[in-house]
């Protein structure tokens, strides 16, 4: 090895360990930034459960509210164990099986129920809960159903 040579070899080696550590300090800046955004976007499920969710709004159609649901507004509550979802869909019974992985949420075929004719918000209704596909919880904590970034229906928490 040349004399001559040595001094290159220790400056390299500084600029090395340098950026070695410049790299270290940006990657672990990185992923606690990363850790702190995903910790703060923790949904709570427990919300789901314990409460009933009285519909107060549906996408579609473009009608009045009362109009659509004149005798009865949808209920629904979340039942934790048989991970099943029970309530009325504006004059008949509702029941379903539910899958939830963290904010995604969907909803089996209902089950069997009774089959009085109460206007077309029952249709609505149904074939809402079939497009859902995730949830999330609004503003006063209103529980929001949704198609990918679309909100089909919104809830808000009423006595079971």
């Amino acid at each position: 090895m040349d004399i001559e040579k040595i001094p290159t070899l220790a400056v390299s080696n500084r600029l090395n360990n340098c950026n070695m550590k410049n790299i270290f300090l940006v990657l672990t800046a990185a992923l606690i930034a990363l850790n702190s955004c995903m910790s703060t976007k923790k949904v709570t499920t427990e919300k789901l459960y314990g409460t009933a969710w009285e519909l107060e709004y549906l996408s579609e159609p473009n009608t009045g509210f009362a109009e659509i649901f004149p005798s009865k507004t949808p209920k629904i509550e979340f039942k934790k164990e048989g991970k099943r979802v029970e309530g009325n869909s504006g004059c008949n019974g509702y029941g379903a099986e539910f899958n939830l992985v963290g904010t995604n949420l969907t909803f089996g075929e209902p089950g069997p129920s009774t089959m009085m004719y109460c206007g077309e918000g029952e249709e609505y209704f149904r074939k809402a809960m079939a497009k859902v596909n995730s949830y999330e919880f609004g503003e006063n904590d209103k529980l929001v159903l949704k198609l990918d970034d679309k909100v089909l229906m919104r809830f808000k928490k009423v006595e079971p």
